[in-house]
């Protein structure tokens, strides 16, 4: 995803927006918006507010005249909304006090006046009387069989609909009758549940399970007729024309393209489900980079943002990653204490240092000649590592950190280095006498830190917000500029050139910055979690971020070589 970073000037105007929209988020305090957007043109129609609190589901009438909005627990209401008036045309509670939470909806396929609820023992068909404003429930009887209802779809002539439930079995009611036709598996029921089912138009169902089980079946007995495995619990089936082609999505951040005559799949679109940790490009070129999130190491493609390599160590969680410089091995750091080297090519394991760090590898960094690598670990230890062909041999620890080392840089000649650590102290140590040289003191957990490009000063930067610029001869403070309004920051790069710097973190914003005038040229909103790392690529064409809630996000770099 390539998006644009604002200038200054236009940064102001959000931030004057920003103010105006908090005022209106006290005036609704406690509400959540469902919000209307035309598709072609990708722009904001409204902001329907009434629900307190989450909402669970929403659907379109056949003809779009409606919507039909769930509550979430604390609110308990469905509401129908006119689209073309973009207000509410009535409500009622979802459920009865007895039954437990609706938690799915959807409208009929043929009527624009007729709804389904559904979730913890309860499924209701709903009756829209426009004249008088109002929504009558009749309740759906399953007998003595109670459900707790996931997903919900319709056949394409109402004459019954479907229920995937979290007990793995299919349930098909009548909404004339309201009552049961049929139910099953009877046996081998899909495990972890149904989470989304789909009815196609040449009859039968489209059901995706828990455990990645996709299966096209049908009634009565639900048994599988077509089936294929898919990576992580499937949370989404969408038709294309009459169902010859569907999309599934899982939780796992796959998207695959399903042909139904043949039944295979095939992977159009995938990206981190977890916390992306780290991202780094290799030296000197712009067109791949890599990326680390929990128990995965992935290799992109910066243009077509497409997945070329992935590398899984199974229950581990990777913090930081680092190209060697002559880029044949990805140098990785964990948390079970290991040090683990890569082929980049191929993701095979070249070799790994075992017990590098007691409490995990927190920091890492590879010097220009290959032949070093310098890790932090959780118990505040910066350790050197000599690195030849066969062997991986320590060659000094350096103990001066008091709690997690979080950054390490190397200057250009590798002579000297930097960390940067949570027990608010940045050490600038020597790399040829293996002894510290200064320590910074601040009231902070230091989060980043960058030389300099010509190395006689560095910036730092961590939970106070501040950006703090240093003398590398003596450790003392030139300046300390505000680096952002709200959140610690908690990723930082410089240009080759040392005219610019960014900055990312809790705020979830990306900052560029003008390094002598200290001030925020460019401003990049995007992020909708926390950032927790960011890298200029080698040219400054891009500036890629990565955030805790998975998403990577590559941006136009607003300054040039």
């Amino acid at each position: 995803m390539e998006t644009q970073i604002l200038p200054k000037t236009q940064v102001l105007e959000m931030a004057q927006a920003a103010e105006v929209a908090d005022l209106e988020l006290q005036a609704v305090i406690g509400f959540n918006d469902i919000i209307l957007w035309d598709y072609k043109k990708r722009e904001l129609i409204a902001r329907l507010s009434l629900h307190k609190g989450k909402i669970e589901d929403l659907a379109f009438s056949p003809n779009d005249l409606h919507l039909v909005s769930l509550g979430g627990p604390d609110d308990g209401c469905v509401v129908v909304w006119s689209v073309a008036k973009r207000e509410a045309i009535c409500g009622s509670t979802a459920a009865l006090l007895n039954v437990g939470n609706a938690t799915a909806v959807i409208f009929s396929r043929v009527r624009d006046e007729m709804f389904i609820t559904a979730g913890n023992g309860t499924i209701r068909v709903w009756e829209l009387d426009l004249p008088n404003r109002k929504i009558w429930p009749t309740e759906c009887l399953t007998g003595q069989m109670k459900r707790i209802v996931l997903c919900i779809t319709m056949a394409s002539d109402d004459s019954f609909f479907y229920l995937g439930t979290t007990t793995g079995d299919v349930l098909k009611m009548n909404p004339r009758t309201k009552l049961m036709a049929d139910t099953g598996p009877v046996k081998d029921k899909y495990s972890l549940g149904v989470t989304t089912i789909k009815c196609l138009k040449m009859g039968g169902l489209l059901v995706g399970s828990g455990t990645g089980l996709l299966v096209f079946c049908k009634s009565p007995s639900y048994k599988p007729i077509k089936k294929i495995q898919l990576q992580g619990c499937i949370s989404s089936i969408t038709l294309r024309g009459e169902g010859h082609q569907f999309f599934v999505g899982t939780e796992e951040s796959y998207i695959y393209r399903v042909n139904f005559t043949d039944f295979k799949e095939t992977l159009i679109a995938t990206c981190h489900f977890e916390a992306v940790q780290d991202i780094v490009f290799p030296f000197g070129t712009s067109e791949l980079f890599a990326t680390c999130a929990k128990s995965d190491i992935r290799v992109w493609h910066t243009l077509s943002n497409r997945e070329l390599l992935r590398i899984t160590v199974p229950n581990m969680t990777c913090q930081c990653i680092d190209f060697m410089r002559d880029g044949k091995s990805i140098i990785s750091a964990w948390d079970d204490g290991k040090i683990r080297a890569f082929a980049p090519e191929t993701g095979r394991l070249m070799y790994a240092i075992n017990n590098a760090h007691r409490i995990g590898v927190t920091a890492i960094t590879t010097t220009s000649d290959c032949k070093r690598i310098i890790s932090g670990g959780g118990e505040g230890e910066v350790r050197v590592w000599q690195i030849g062909c066969q062997t991986q041999k320590l060659e000094e620890v350096l103990k001066e950190h008091k709690s997690s080392v979080s950054c390490i840089r190397v200057k250009r000649n590798d002579e000297e280095c930097v960390s940067a650590g949570t027990d608010g102290t940045c050490i600038i140590w020597d790399l040829v006498r293996l002894r510290r040289i200064q320590m910074i003191l601040a009231n902070t957990l230091f989060k980043c830190v960058c030389y300099h490009p010509e190395e006689f000063q560095i910036i730092t930067s961590g939970t106070d917000r501040k950006i703090g610029y240093w003398e590398v001869y003596d450790g003392s403070v030139i300046r300390e500029i505000e680096g952002s309004l709200s959140g610690s920051i908690n990723g930082m790069d410089i240009s080759l050139e040392g005219v610019h710097f960014v900055t990312g973190g809790n705020d979830q914003m990306v900052k560029v910055w003008d390094y002598n005038e200290g001030e925020v040229t460019h401003v990049g909103v995007g992020h909708s979690g926390n950032i927790t790392r960011l890298r200029i690529s080698p040219g400054n064409q891009y500036i890629v971020s990565v955030s805790a809630d998975g998403a990577i996000i590559r941006w136009k770099c607003p300054f040039t070589t």
